[in-house]
């Protein structure tokens, strides 16, 4: 980020700022496990988002979710992710938003799909 001139670092559709960045980053980092560095990434970008960026913030919460799952909280992760899901208007629950929430039910093994965290994750997704 430190090396592109300053007219590339704004929050523009055309150029890469760091809230981009962190955006980008925190998914990368979370989809690897490295769910320390991904937290940092995205509270960073929680940051430099606009309160009123509400696929980008629902995204970051999502893998903050996908990070609980890693770290051995699957059911605190489907928590999360419904609370993010039921949290926004029904245009909101679809393309990307619905596939990461997909992801974090898909990477839940099959043996705990009985709980009732995952059922609510799974029942909010069918909606």
């Amino acid at each position: 980020m430190g090396q592109l001139p300053e007219g590339e670092r704004s929050d523009t559709w055309l150029t890469y700022s760091e809230q981009k960045h962190n955006v980008h980053l925190s998914h990368a980092l979370t989809t690897l496990g490295d769910t320390r560095r991904a937290r940092e990434s995205q509270q960073r970008a929680l940051e430099l988002s606009a309160p009123t960026s509400t696929m980008t913030r629902t995204l970051l919460t999502i893998d903050g979710a996908a990070c609980s799952h890693h770290d051995g909280d699957s059911e605190e992760a489907c928590r999360r992710t419904v609370a993010a899901l039921t949290g926004l208007p029904d245009g909101y629950r679809t393309g990307l938003v619905r596939r990461r929430a997909q992801d974090m039910y898909e990477a839940i093994p099959a043996q705990h799909h009985r709980e009732r965290a995952v059922r609510e994750l799974r029942d909010v997704l069918a909606a």
